[in-house]
């Protein structure tokens, strides 16, 4: 998939690249080219020679170049409610912020999920999404808030659309005034996906339908959730097994464990990915490989609300795909992607497998190919290869927490957080030498904290 030679190219040579394609191809010291917003070639050595309009060469001696990280599961809003309820378990902890959850408006929103946005980008995140399921009435255009936010960016994007329809009045967690009608939530979701969706190859933006988890959304939202998404042609997203009081919960209400219920109400398959499934037994993982349907793996929200951990080795096994979450900054405050990949190796160490259960590679997948194939984006991201969208990271190897590393993939996963020296997205660079070119990162961090405040102020009146 060659571009035309009228393409603009930018060169890249000098680099060790990973490039996690099938065959896990590495260059000690090779090149990448890319023309236009795709990658034209890739190789070992320089760069090839008489290549017409390259508008820029990048000397990238000392870095390791992989694809951009993909984000699979986050809620942006949860940035200015981060460090509270910081001992609790996942149904305490959302018992405890539901209230203030529900207070939010579209302003709060909007610099939230720049926050959220910013913390990742500079840190390597080419590809983000946002579970956003809290929509208060009155509330303003939260989704157009959310995508507003990460076009301005510069970051490919994909929002799960999100729902909860049941309360406390239904024995159900949210607040009663957290919540969406079923009828409203399918309406207005149905609204996203034709406003917002693109499905071309190259798309920046797209849309999934997502009711939130078994303990805030009724069956027919489910169900009639999944029929939107088939009949639309989008993806579909939501939370399972993330705790053993879900489990609890799923067998008093619905006489089954959560995978069960959600293969009942149609809500497995190849277009669907599903948040943690920290919980799950063999049989459950035997469907999840049946059906093709994806993980979001969140190791550090995971251990923050002492969730567990998830069976990661066993389901790369069986063959599930799985990706790696941030998770909202409410359960994860560091709000990082790169940080995961150290994260997800080490905490499923603790695990069944031990020293065999992931390593550096595997850990890089996870972050990168692994999450192309949870978003249904694998033939276009999350892999360096030509004809593929010019999603990547230099990533500099050479410093002080890194140099003394041999082996440049090792380094980034065992190591420090390595420096992003650049970021490019759909052959357009967004981050510089850590800092992002198209946000003012201080303006954000000044706007968070006064939103924070202003939320604050206005759950603590009632």
């Amino acid at each position: 998939m060659a571009a035309p030679s009228a393409a603009q190219r930018i060169v890249i040579e000098n680099c060790a690249i990973a490039t996690v394609d099938a065959n896990d191809t590495e260059y000690a010291s090779g090149y990448l080219v890319v023309a236009g917003n795709k990658i034209e070639s890739i190789g070992a050595g320089k760069a090839p020679e008489g290549l017409e309009n390259v508008v820029r060469r990048i000397d990238a001696t000392g870095h390791l170049v992989t694809p951009g990280l993909i984000n699979t599961h986050h809620h942006f809003y949860q940035w200015i409610t981060r460090g509270l309820a910081t001992d609790h378990n996942l149904f305490n902890w959302l018992v405890a912020l539901y209230p203030t959850w529900a207070r939010i408006d579209e302003s709060m929103v909007r610099v939230a999920a720049q926050g959220s946005l910013a913390m990742m980008a500079r840190g390597g995140v080419t590809t983000a999404m946002d579970h956003h399921y809290v929509y208060p009435k009155n509330s303003g255009d939260l989704s157009g808030a959310i995508i507003g936010a990460a076009s301005d960016m510069g970051v490919r994007f994909t929002l799960a659309r999100g729902s909860m329809d049941m309360s406390e009045k239904d024995g159900f967690l949210p607040p009663d005034f957290a919540v969406e009608t079923t009828e409203g939530a399918l309406a207005a979701t149905e609204e996203t996906v034709k406003k917002f969706h693109d499905a071309s190859f190259d798309a920046m933006t797209q849309v999934a339908v997502a009711p939130c988890s078994p303990f805030s959304i009724s069956t027919r939202l489910l169900k009639e959730g999944a029929e939107l998404a088939r009949r639309l042609g989008v993806r579909m997203h939501t939370h399972g097994s993330e705790t053993v009081e879900e489990e609890k919960f799923c067998h008093e209400l619905f006489g089954m464990g959560p995978t069960d219920y959600f293969e009942s109400t149609g809500f497995l398959g190849e277009d669907v990915w599903m948040a943690h499934c920290v919980h799950m037994n063999d049989s459950d993982i035997a469907a999840f490989a049946r059906t093709g349907t994806g993980v979001a793996h969140c190791p550090s929200s995971n251990a923050r609300l002492a969730a567990g951990i998830a069976r990661v080795p066993d389901m790369l096994k069986a063959g599930v795909p799985v990706g790696l979450g941030v998770d909202g900054t409410a359960s994860n405050e560091s709000g990082e992607l790169h940080t995961e990949l150290r994260n997800a190796l080490l905490v499923n160490r603790l695990g069944a497998h031990r020293e065999a259960a992931l390593n550096a590679r595997q850990a890089l997948r996870l972050g990168t190919y692994g999450g192309a194939q949870v978003l249904g984006r694998a033939d276009s991201i999350g892999s360096l290869e030509a004809g593929k969208l010019a999603d990547f990271v230099l990533w500099k190897i050479d410093g002080l927490g890194h140099s003394s590393i041999a082996d440049p993939v090792t380094a980034i996963v065992f190591g420090a957080a390595a420096p992003v020296t650049a970021s490019f997205v759909n052959g357009k660079q967004i981050v510089e030498n850590n800092r992002l070119l198209f946000a003012d990162e201080e303006a954000i961090a000044r706007d968070a904290r006064a939103e924070a405040q202003r939320l604050a102020r206005i759950t603590a009146q009632g």
